[in-house]
């Protein structure tokens, strides 16, 4: 059974956010063991410089690269990544799981995105889309597609 961590900055303020994310993770542990794991965000503000924003990237950065697992497979969601189809997403962890890959991580930057040194880290870079999207909806969207690869790789109806 594959295990996978989204390794996220900041939390679900919203109630709507955190309403779908906890759908997905209901759904989800026939076909994997989940996690979700928050790192504090960095605040910054209008005002700030780029070399502020950047120490703010690279602080988020380093707490999620401290809470990687040692072996984990590092996807970085990242707007610049390879784009991927959902059945291409499916066949991807099923060769990672044929690989003995069975521990994989998502990295979900802050609003200022992924630092160079977890970009660098990652095995692969994934891109959803090039449009920006609230960190807070990527989560969501990452668990359904993590849902719907499982119900693809199964041959199981959901995907369309």
């Amino acid at each position: 059974m594959l295990h996978i961590t989204i390794l996220a900055v900041g939390r679900l303020k919203e109630g709507f956010w955190a309403a779908g994310a906890a759908e997905y993770l209901k759904r989800l542990p026939p076909y994997a063991r989940v996690k979700v794991v928050e790192v504090n965000d960095e605040g910054f503000s209008d005002k700030s410089t780029p070399a502020m924003l950047e120490k703010v990237v690279e602080k988020e950065g380093d707490r999620l690269l401290k809470r990687l697992q040692p072996g984990t497979c590092l996807v970085a969601l990242d707007q610049k990544g390879v784009m991927r189809s959902s059945e291409e997403m499916a066949g991807l962890l099923d060769n990672l799981a044929l690989e003995g890959k069975s521990d994989i991580t998502f990295a979900i930057g802050g609003s200022l995105g992924l630092s160079q040194r977890v970009l660098e880290r990652s095995d692969f870079r994934l891109s959803f889309s090039r449009m920006t999207f609230p960190h807070q909806l990527v989560r969501v969207i990452l668990l359904e597609q993590v849902f719907r690869w499982f119900k693809i790789a199964r041959g199981e109806p959901y995907h369309k």
